[in-house]
């Protein structure tokens, strides 16, 4: 046994010395060393792409060393001389592929994007090298098996515990035929998850609708439409303008253009993406063999389907526990959402169209119904949300409010787009936490949607302190123009911090604990929690201020902008439960019963829980679904309201004990913030709260209730 990896490793060492042999030597590469930025850091002025692929082989050689290192100890497995040494292998591996990966995200190219292609496949062999590599397993296996002896304080426990579970989910117990299955399948799937995110990048760029003329854009602010102008002549279109999809169904836009039939083409350009229309992109090929790919996976490790797989480990423990939520939730969904076309039809008949309501028409006519119900028009707001002062004067306020840090901006950090800003981070007795980037707008190479990325994760083992990264995508403002965002962006600013301060607060001593390492439906609850001292009215009327005039935002619009906040809560809640149940329904099949038609199977899955209205599709359809088919989400996309549950839990408990007060951001710090998966989640939870979440706030967030 140990023969056989010594060979694994000589192989390695014999290909990674083939490609380090040149001008990529360990003396100049910069992922061989630790940076000497602070905090370790990456110094973009001396990253190449030419540097990565030599680093990411270099790091795997070293890596596999390490195991077997580990492997090879004739002495008695022991927490220290098994665990702790995993836990402090792969340093160059991680170093370049926290770089890259938030590269391929946020900011690729044409090699950035071979580059994946060419690693993704090597990554998962690496991968199960070190998981099904049998003799590391036993060591890890008899510890476990003899951890209630090893008096281990809590953290070490849970990453004993995490690791043996971890190991055991990749097919460490499988024999060497049912292990050779899944590297095959490991394989096929990393080169297909990395085609699909290439596709949707692409996709992006494909659908995007070109206006000949202005006068179609009737209903856009001059801002707006010297942006699509501004656009079209970047991409070579002059005198014409460029109208961009999102990486959601709907686009925003559709609230304001009063042309019917350009709303008609968005949104067509968005929803029927992936679908090989005209010679285009086809994404279908790519979701179906994933589907059948990830079944087979969870059958070899003797699971009923994928999605029973992938709950086990969450806090959502089951299908069946999750579909009885989420369908509980269905029918007041529906209520709402019936009502609220109900005005909408109105204003349609009123506006002399008898057909049916079709799904462009939708948030259109809301818009309308939004602006006679509260007398909120969006354009009238947006002078009042000035990107810069929502962050300083909103987002990082709140932040201080809470939990006493200050942001203070540095020039002197290299970035890798000069629109990304770089703050240090301090706490409130003036010791620093770390670095937060910041980078904001939309671009054609980045990837749609907003994420947080760190490129240093805290560890106390380590000494390291986290560098996070938040990225968005807000429609930049055309050259000299200010940035004045929507509502929903500013919600996005403040959902984001919730991920960075899940992040900058972790104070734990493994690395592979800290921050946002734990479950995907527990993830989304400290930022979704941070989404609502958006609308505190103390928080609000600070940042929300004109930005030409200098003058507060009047408390009426104030008020309206609070009110509304619960206007369309069905349809945003239909859309993301539709979504949900196509993400559960692909993941529920069995390979043996893999369908044809993705379309046609997406539609039933609608069907069945009643949720096929034409008017409102899912907030994601499976040809452009990037969670499930090139992210983390696979059969748990439902990780955003279940997480909904906790957080709007959560902001009740502080609205009972005060609301915006240190007192409250450091219980809730030292409670949940600064743990990350040192303990189970629920646990953590109720260490905070002090019972179980009350599922009623939900529906009162949501204005469903």
């Amino acid at each position: 046994m140990k023969y056989k990896y010594s060979v694994i490793i000589l192989i390695t060492a014999l290909i990674t010395f083939s490609a380090c042999n040149g001008s990529d030597s360990m003396k100049d590469n910069p992922f061989f060393t630790k940076s000497t930025l602070p905090f370790e850091a990456p110094d973009f002025t001396k990253i190449e792409n030419r540097h990565f692929m030599p680093a990411f082989n270099e790091g795997m050689m070293q890596q596999l060393n390490e195991i077997e290192a580990i492997v090879i100890n004739e002495e008695e497995p022991t927490f220290e001389n098994v665990i702790l040494e995993m836990e402090k292998s792969g340093e160059i591996l991680t170093r370049v592929q926290r770089v890259f990966f938030n590269l391929t995200s946020a900011h690729t190219n044409e090699e950035l994007q071979e580059i994946q292609s060419e690693v993704a496949p090597k990554l998962a062999s690496h991968s199960d090298n070190i998981l099904l590599n049998r003799a590391l397993f036993e060591k890890i296996d008899k510890l476990y098996e003899n951890r209630d002896q090893l008096n281990l304080d809590q953290e070490s426990l849970q990453l004993l515990t995490d690791t043996h579970r971890d190991f055991v989910r990749a097919g460490a117990q499988l024999t060497e035929e049912e292990q050779q299955k899944m590297r095959d399948i490991n394989q096929r799937i990393s080169t297909l998850t990395t085609s699909f995110q290439e596709n949707l990048l692409e996709l992006n760029r494909e659908r995007a609708v070109l206006v000949d003329e202005e006068s179609l854009l009737d209903g856009l602010s001059s801002s707006r439409i010297a942006a699509a102008k501004e656009a079209a002549e970047n991409r070579g279109h002059d005198g014409q303008y460029l109208l961009s999809i999102t990486n959601t169904t709907r686009v925003p836009l559709l609230t304001s253009l009063n042309n019917r039939d350009v709303r008609q083409q968005l949104w067509e350009a968005s929803a029927f993406r992936g679908l090989g229309e005209d010679g285009g992109i086809d994404n279908r090929p790519i979701v179906l063999q994933l589907a059948e790919l990830r079944a087979q996976r969870a059958e070899l490790l003797g699971y009923d389907t994928f999605a029973h797989f992938a709950l086990e480990p969450q806090t959502g423990e089951s299908p069946e526990r999750v579909l009885d939520m989420l369908t509980g939730l269905i029918p007041a969904v529906i209520s709402n959402t019936e009502q609220e076309a109900e005005k909408i039809t109105e204003v349609m008949r009123n506006d002399g169209i008898e057909g049916a309501m079709m799904p462009w028409d939708w948030e259109y006519y809301a818009e309308k119904v939004r602006q006679a119900e509260y007398d909120l028009d969006e354009d009238l707001v947006r002078p009042y949300f000035e990107l810069n002062r929502v962050l300083e004067d909103g987002v990082f306020y709140a932040m201080n409010r809470l939990y006493g840090i200050t942001f203070e901006e540095r020039h002197d950090i290299p970035v890798y787009h000069d629109e990304v800003r770089v703050f240090d981070v301090y706490d409130h007795d003036g010791s620093q936490l770390g670095l937060f980037y910041a980078d904001y707008f939309s671009r054609d190479s980045k990837r749609g949607g907003a994420w947080m990325n760190s490129f240093v994760v805290q560890s106390n083992m380590k000494d390291q302190k986290p560098v996070i990264v938040n990225v968005l995508n807000i429609p930049p403002p055309a050259s000299g123009e200010p940035a004045l965002i929507s509502f929903s962006n500013v919600t996005t600013l403040f959902h984001e911090m919730g991920h960075a301060v899940h992040g900058l607060f972790s104070d734990v001593n493994y690395s592979s604990l800290a921050g946002t390492s734990v479950p995907r439906d527990f993830v989304e609850f400290p930022s979704t929690f941070e989404e609502d001292w958006a609308i505190l009215p103390e928080v609000l009327e600070n940042y929300a201020i004109h930005y030409e005039t200098g003058e507060p935002i009047p408390q009426d619009l104030l008020n309206k902008i609070i009110e509304a906040r619960d206007f369309n809560q069905g349809f945003n809640t239909y859309e993301y439960l539709a979504a949900t149940m196509v993400d559960m329904e692909w993941h529920l099949l069995d390979a043996y019963n893999i369908p044809t038609d993705v379309v046609a199977f997406e539609e039933s899955s609608l069907a069945k829980y009643n949720l096929n209205n034409p008017a409102i599709p899912p907030r994601y359809k499976s040809a452009y679904f990037s969670h499930i088919f090139s992210g983390g989400y696979s059969a748990n996309y439902y990780a955003y309201i279940w997480s909904e549950v906790l957080a709007a839990d959560a902001f009740a408990y502080m609205r009972e004990r005060g609301g915006l007060t240190r007192e409250n951001g450091d219980h809730y710090r030292n409670t949940i913030l600064s743990r990350g998966g040192s303990k189970e989640a629920m646990d953590l939870y109720r260490d905070f709260r002090g019972q179980e979440p009350d599922v009623e706030n939900l529906l009162i967030r949501r204005g469903l209730k």
